[in-house]
């Protein structure tokens, strides 16, 4: 069969294309387990999705082809969480006395499970320089078994040279992982650049409403294999009707994802000119470091983009609160306009030292665009923007 294009993967996920009757939608298998006819069939259906809901879930298979073949993979897996992924992940594949390589720049989660989690288990990480991915093979030690990576990063969107990092893990013998969350199957791709496993919080783009909390690796299938075993041991499995849910968020990723795009690269280009913000990120502006890396490895920047408003911190906690467009809420990927303030949501848990390193400072807003019109978003931005005082202003101040 002639392979099929993203946007009709979204809609048809794992079904077959060949006509047939029945249910359009796929059904929701409601159930926590499921009964057999006899005891030899109770044998063979231990390892399918047909047996217990923790070990898996024909909604859930569903699912998880669909995200299988949108990131070209053997095999994907659910999680309850984003974090359920990440850390069910990692933890499948090291044991004590391994060491993994990271970049430093991290979802503070991530950053806390990889610093202060699993050193508890005899695992150790090393934090390198995000944009250099040669700094890698710097601190490859011989116990070392994963390299870890997120790219967009959050909340800062700088990005990593994933063909590079990936080729120097295959050189030491490293499985890498990358938290694709920002820039979703349909912006990037990581396996086709050598990355082993691709890991999403599907909360966000993949859902993409903010009514449910749900995780993804994908991969081969020795490796899922492997993190399969883990997740049926802590039970980090998603339940059926998220599942579903998640479906159906699936069928318009690529419409939304198009959107989101279009709405991000104009806002930031508003902004990128204000007279009131300081500096902006998005790695689809040519005034990004990376812009040039962007274009390479990605189809679109995504809707995802932080400022650095030119004023006080307490202006900036005003901007943020006079916005009427963007909910002040975490999380991003919906079809509603955010707006949150890294210090005291995603990077809260982070000391104050690596906020600093991080460039993620008082001043620094984060905005996760939505499918809005997007002259409605900068006519909201630019009305919010008049409660910091003009530069000029600070200066005398100080």
């Amino acid at each position: 069969m002639k392979k099929r294009n993203r946007e009709t993967v979204a809609v048809h996920g794992g079904s077959e294309p060949e006509h047939k009757s029945g249910p359009l939608a796929t059904p929701i298998y409601q159930t926590s387990t499921f009964a057999v006819e006899d005891n030899d069939e109770q044998g063979r259906v231990t390892h399918s999705d047909k047996f217990y809901t923790r070990y898996g879930n024909p909604t859930h298979t569903a699912a998880e082809k669909t995200i299988a073949e949108l990131e070209g993979a053997d095999s994907a897996l659910l999680f309850a969480s984003g974090m359920g992924a990440i850390s069910s992940s990692v933890l499948a594949l090291v044991r004590a006395g391994d060491h993994i390589v990271a970049q430093a720049d991290l979802y503070g989660g991530t950053l806390k499970f990889l610093s202060q989690w699993l050193p508890k288990f005899g695992v150790e990480t090393s934090f390198v320089e995000t944009i250099r991915a040669e700094d890698f093979e710097r601190v490859v030690r011989p116990n070392t078994r994963l390299m870890y990576l997120e790219s967009p990063t959050n909340p800062t969107l700088k990005l990593v040279d994933l063909r590079r990092a990936a080729a120097i893990a295959k050189q030491h013998g490293l499985t890498t992982l990358i938290d694709n969350t920002f820039a979703t199957p349909i912006n990037q791709r990581p396996i086709e650049f050598g990355v082993d496993i691709v890991l999403h919080s599907a909360t966000k783009y993949m859902a993409g409403h903010s009514d449910l909390i749900a995780g993804v690796a994908a991969g081969s299938e020795k490796l899922m294999q492997q993190i399969w075993e883990t997740r049926t041991v802590l039970g980090g499995t998603m339940d059926p009707h998220a599942a579903f849910l998640l479906l159906r968020g699936l069928k318009t990723l690529v419409v939304r994802v198009e959107r989101h795009n279009q709405n991000a690269l104009r806002v930031a280009q508003f902004l990128e000119k204000h007279p009131r913000v300081k500096r902006v990120n998005y790695p689809f502006l040519p005034s990004h470091p990376q812009h040039a890396l962007a274009t390479k490895q990605m189809s679109g920047g995504g809707g995802l983009l932080s400022l650095e408003v030119d004023g006080t911190a307490e202006e900036t906690r005003r901007f943020t609160e006079s916005l009427r467009m963007f909910a002040l809420a975490p999380s991003l990927g919906g079809v509603d306009s955010l707006v949150t303030l890294p210090v005291v949501t995603s990077h809260s848990m982070v000391s104050p030292e690596e906020r600093k390193r991080m460039g993620i400072t008082d001043q620094l807003v984060r905005l996760a665009i939505g499918i809005e019109n997007a002259d409605d978003l900068i006519a909201d931005l630019e009305q919010a923007l008049t409660v910091v005082s003009p530069a000029k202003e600070h200066a005398h101040a100080d």
